[in-house]
């Protein structure tokens, strides 16, 4: 007799998904440029600079540059100016990006039943999502949740409610075909956490990370008119709270913006709760094939919430960067963008050039994505990708990938870490402070801190 825990065939799946980046791709000077125009030099806005330059980052994606109005006022902006700024530059990229998820669907507008969204960086009522939704030309009755205080998780969380509400259709037998979109627009607050560094004197890591983007699919229950292919179908899911660790990870509301909550305890947390939650999932869903028993076995859409946050993975479940490919493809070239980057890694995925990189040379049937957010919650789910989507043409995700060279694609993921000062293979650059063994020891205490919701 199966387990009341155990999922059966639920007849989910993930038809279109799209991401949109903004236009600017920011390299970590951008941050010094803004902390030596506007705040003296102190102990700790020099070690925050320190560690901007090893976090494995080589660009994040970003609605402006260090040169944008908003950064350059005289005090940080306010919650109503960052709103302004959501609205303007934010909003296109989801409309964008959900429209190229409804395009790969092969479905008419008319056709969404439900949009689920998120955001952890606004909050305006009515939501974003009414506004996406008014952009996309939705002029029909469609249902609409927005998720909120569920931050990096947040991609993951809209799926897994899209799915329920997909389930609840299926069940009257009426056609679900769900709009998921999260949007996050993170770099315009950089002055506010540069602010808190100087007055507080504390290492804040969020201006180093968090980049901008929007992202989007589209989860069909099966029933009714005929749509694209399956991209994946979603089999199943594991979700989690651990108990008294809402103090350790957060976005707290302020006058100027949101502020990152981290605590030293949020590394070992989250890595010790991956295998059981890994199990837990594999139990939940029967009838997998017997290759598909190990976390080496499957690929991985894990969100890039900091280097450590991937590099712990592979340390706890056995697996290698490769299998984790499009992690740090979105992670080294746009940053972490909070709960928009994890379907942005879904997407990157299934591409030709990260099937050509997959352990073995051989890319998984079965993938399993995961992604952490205040709680400390835990989102897990198991896909089962359709190897003959590889997804529709589309024009690049921003201007600047149109201009990017086929070379700044070849990236040795293994060696990344041979970047951060102290670790083997560590080139010193000519010209360069050459980091003290303090120094060292700073920086990669801090980096293994830097494991954002």
């Amino acid at each position: 007799m199966a387990s009341p825990n155990t999922f059966g065939e639920l007849g989910l799946s993930i038809i279109g998904l799209g991401a949109q980046y903004p236009p600017y791709l920011l390299k970590p000077d951008e941050v010094n440029k803004l902390a030596s125009k506007y705040y003296p030099d102190s102990s700790a806005m020099q070690k925050v600079l320190d560690i901007n330059k090893y976090t494995g980052i080589d660009t994040r994606s970003s609605i402006g540059t260090s040169d944008h109005p908003v950064v350059n006022q005289t005090d940080p902006p306010s919650i109503a100016d960052l709103h302004k700024v959501f609205i303007s530059d934010g909003v296109p990229l989801a409309i964008e990006a959900s429209r190229k998820a409804i395009v790969e669907a092969g479905i008419d507008i008319s056709e969404i039943t439900h949009i689920v969204s998120t955001t952890c960086t606004d909050s305006a009522n009515p939501g974003f999502d009414h506004f996406v939704a008014k952009g996309l030309g939705v002029s029909h009755n469609v249902e609409k949740v927005l998720l909120h205080g569920v931050g990096c998780a947040g991609g993951l969380t809209t799926l897994r409610t899209a799915a329920n509400l997909a389930l609840g259709h299926s069940m009257r037998r009426k056609p679900a075909r769900i709009l998921c979109v999260t949007l996050e627009v993170s770099t315009t607050m950089v002055r506010s956490e540069l602010s808190s560094i100087n007055e507080l004197q504390e290492t804040r890591i969020g201006p180093c990370l968090f980049s901008d983007c929007a992202s989007a699919l589209i989860l069909s229950n099966g029933i009714g008119q005929p749509t694209a292919e399956p991209v994946y179908e979603l089999l199943g899911w594991e979700h989690r709270i651990l108990s008294d660790t809402e103090a350790d990870l957060g976005f707290d509301v302020d006058p100027v913006g949101w502020k990152v909550v981290l605590s030293p305890r949020v590394p070992k947390l989250t890595t010790d709760v991956l295998k059981p939650s890994f199990l837990e999932l594999l139990e939940s869903i029967p009838n997998l094939p017997a290759e598909y028993r190990e976390a080496r076995d499957f690929d991985w859409a894990m969100h890039p919430g900091g280097l450590t946050i991937l590099t712990g993975a592979e340390r706890v479940m056995g697996i290698s960067p490769e299998h984790m490919r499009a992690s740090y493809d979105r992670y080294m070239n746009h940053g972490n963008s909070s709960s928009a980057t994890i379907f942005s890694v879904m997407d990157r995925l299934r591409s030709k050039d990260m099937d050509a990189i997959a352990p073995d040379g051989r890319a998984r049937d079965y993938v399993v994505g995961c992604a952490f957010g205040p709680g400390i919650a835990v989102e897990m789910m198991l896909l089962k990708r359709n190897m003959g989507r590889l997804g529709i043409q589309t024009p690049p995700e921003t201007d600047s990938e149109a201009s990017r060279s086929d070379a700044d694609e070849d990236v040795d993921w293994t060696s990344l870490e041979s970047s951060i000062p102290g670790t083997p293979g560590s080139a010193d650059i000519q010209g360069e402070h050459r980091p003290t063994l303090s120094d060292e020891i700073f920086v990669n205490e801090a980096l293994a801190n830097v494991e954002l919701d």
